[in-house]
């Protein structure tokens, strides 16, 4: 498929269209009374909660007044635009989508708070009990929370969660959603669309860790951070407390197991203490090796764990700069992951989801995702920890409207300019909005600390192909601020500002080769590809797109051996240090995936690499 198809495909829309909804099997087959019911946090675990996923009550108005009435049920947490929520509607900039349930708290027990959690709320919401405004949240990608404690009475409460989306018309971050969605822009969705929980926690609680592995100095380094300082004259009256609680009250203990023996246990007073880790076994895709941990703060207790990895850039023997893992180079041969499900949209319709599409990566010979413009719920980072998958984490893009001419067309056919256009031109990027650039720097810092524990994470990429781009170099030094330990491929695809550890190449329409980066950085080709093969009863469009297209999976699978056994193959030897095809799945118009778009059918029968 030459460039000019690609273009005209993306720019084909018709709104009589009829397109195929196709459910997974594990859409299909759904509970709603048992909804995504694991442990949404798997790196900060407790025992003591509760799923609130489920049936709510739900309306869509223009006013800022709810109805009396409501206008049906929605299945939490699927969007309104997903089938699995039973809505199928999409909600619009102007409207209001209103979410209610009871929350029944029998009784509030002495001493302890009620924290309220929603994993993602797409963009802007009010969260009430009772009537009563308890948080407001900005941003459709990262979790937040609500001490809820005073507002809620034993017996029954109401809860409240009131969304608006602006989507693609405003600056906040959206990903690839699109109201007007076509081509490599896919349905925009709204809402509630990760799992919302609550559980009980002491009057002081641990808030968040922080978990370095120091491999170089055969040591981890484990920071606890409560939600207030601890007061160490404080409740010195210890009666209540068990036995073998009694002397840390105030104090921090922490156990590391490896495979269920005990391996270390230390108290102190210290919220911040580096742990010897002799004779350690490396964490890697080969060997996903995981080391639990339990962290005690007065009478607070989570469950956590860590791997020992380390990744940078070193030059080989023969001086060429290449990744290395665990002190090894190591060819990190990745697939995009746009993480879309044609059931649930953003939503995954299961555990059992997210652990599919990542051993079917492993199995296809890939051990690296590139989770495209999009954050996940925290158990697929669990999963890619615990089951050996490197991880490369995009930042969510925002800003205003992009002009396909510089940030898709004009690369893409002279991709000799990347270099030479710089992003302090904010009108050539969207990003004129000084409000939206400051919004978009809050969310980058928070989740670089949302998945800083996450062994599988090894870099993050702040820019995809100049959408929404600017500052690029300041915010490289942003992120090596809060994270040191992980790579940083600060401009995916164009407008390269000669920083962060990867030369960024996309290349779908001209010879791949490669060339050795003039700022001594690792060379990575992260992505092409996006070989088009269009599957009967499989495909959600009869509209094509993708950048050269296949009859057939015989003929695709043929294309895409010699494309591996001959141009990456020869390109790795010369000093690439990745390569990232296009892409793991099918969605929507694209049908450029190894598996269907509803996992359905992997149009591909071995593994792509040794």
């Amino acid at each position: 498929m030459k460039f000019k198809d690609a273009v005209r495909t993306l720019l084909f829309k018709n709104k009589d269209t009829i397109f195929n909804q196709l459910y997974t099997i594990w859409g299909s087959n759904i509970d709603p009374n048992n909804i995504l019911t694991e442990y949404p946090r798997p790196q900060l675990r407790r025992s003591n909660y509760t799923i609130l996923n489920g049936y709510w009550n739900y309306n869509i108005t223009k006013d800022e007044v709810k109805p009396l009435y409501y206008d049906g049920k929605i299945l939490v947490p699927f969007s309104p635009e997903s089938v699995l929520s039973g809505v199928n509607r999409q909600l619009k900039p102007g409207e209001i989508l209103w979410y209610e349930r009871p929350l029944i708290v029998e009784k509030k027990p002495p001493g302890k708070r009620l924290i309220l959690h929603f994993g993602a709320v797409d963009q802007i919401c009010e969260v009430l009990i009772n009537y009563k405004r308890v948080i407001r949240h900005v941003g459709g990608y990262l979790p937040f929370s609500a001490d809820i404690t005073d507002y809620i009475e034993e017996g029954g409460n109401l809860l409240t969660v009131k969304v608006i989306d602006l989507s693609d018309t405003s600056y906040h971050s959206r990903g690839k959603q699109k109201l007007l969605r076509g081509g490599m822009f896919y349905t925009a969705q709204s809402g509630i669309w990760q799992t919302v929980w609550m559980e009980w926690v002491p009057q002081t609680y641990i808030k968040s860790l922080s978990i370095t592995p120091l491999v170089d100095e055969s040591m981890v380094r484990i920071s606890i951070n409560l939600n207030h300082a601890v007061n160490y004259e404080e409740n010195s009256d210890q009666r209540n407390i068990r036995p073998d609680r009694r002397n840390l009250r105030n104090l921090y203990r922490v156990d590391i197991y490896d495979k269920g023996v005990k391996i270390h246990s230390y108290v102190t007073k210290e919220s911040t203490i580096d742990i010897p880790m002799e004779n350690f076994t490396y964490w890697s895709p080969e060997n996903p090796h995981l080391y639990d941990v339990v962290v005690w703060a007065g009478e607070d207790m989570v469950e956590s764990y860590f791997g020992m990895r380390k990744i940078e850039i070193k030059e080989d023997e023969e001086g060429v700069a290449r990744i290395f893992l665990n002190n090894k180079p190591y060819f990190q041969n990745g697939l995009l992951d746009q993480g879309y499900w044609p059931d649930g949209l953003y939503t995954p319709p299961g555990d059992a989801a997210m652990i599919f599409d990542i051993e079917q990566a492993k199995a296809l010979g890939f051990n690296m995702l590139r989770k495209h413009i999009k954050i996940e719920p925290l158990r697929w980072y669990y999963h890619c920890d615990r089951l050996g998958m490197l991880v490369w984490q995009d930042m969510v893009n925002g800003g205003g409207k992009y002009n396909m001419v510089t940030v898709g067309y004009l690369p893409t056919l002279f991709p000799g300019i990347n270099g030479h256009i710089k992003d302090k031109k904010y009108s050539l990027f969207g990003r004129k909005n000084a409000e939206g650039r400051k919004e978009w720097l809050r969310e980058c810092e928070e989740t670089v600390n949302l998945l800083y524990n996450s062994p599988s994470v090894v870099a993050w990429v702040p820019f995809n192909e100049g959408w929404g781009q600017f500052d690029a170099n300041e915010v490289t030094d942003l992120i090596r601020s809060i994270d040191k330990t992980r790579l940083i491929d600060q401009a995916s695809g164009w407008y390269d500002q000669g920083g962060g550890d990867i030369k960024s190449i996309h290349n779908y329409f001209h010879p791949l080769k490669y060339e050795k980066d003039k700022h001594k950085r690792a060379v990575v080709l992260t992505e092409f590809g996006g070989y088009a093969c269009y599957i009967k009863g499989h495909s959600y469009s009869p509209i094509i797109y993708g950048y050269r297209i296949f009859k057939d999976t015989k003929d695709l699978e043929e294309a895409l051996q010699k494309l591996y056994r001959e141009d990456i193959q020869r390109m790795k030897k010369e000093g690439l240090s990745g390569a990232v095809y296009t892409q793991l799945t099918d969605v929507e118009d694209e049908v450029n995936g190894l598996f269907t778009y509803d996992r359905k059918v992997c149009k591909i029968s071995k593994p792509l690499m040794d």
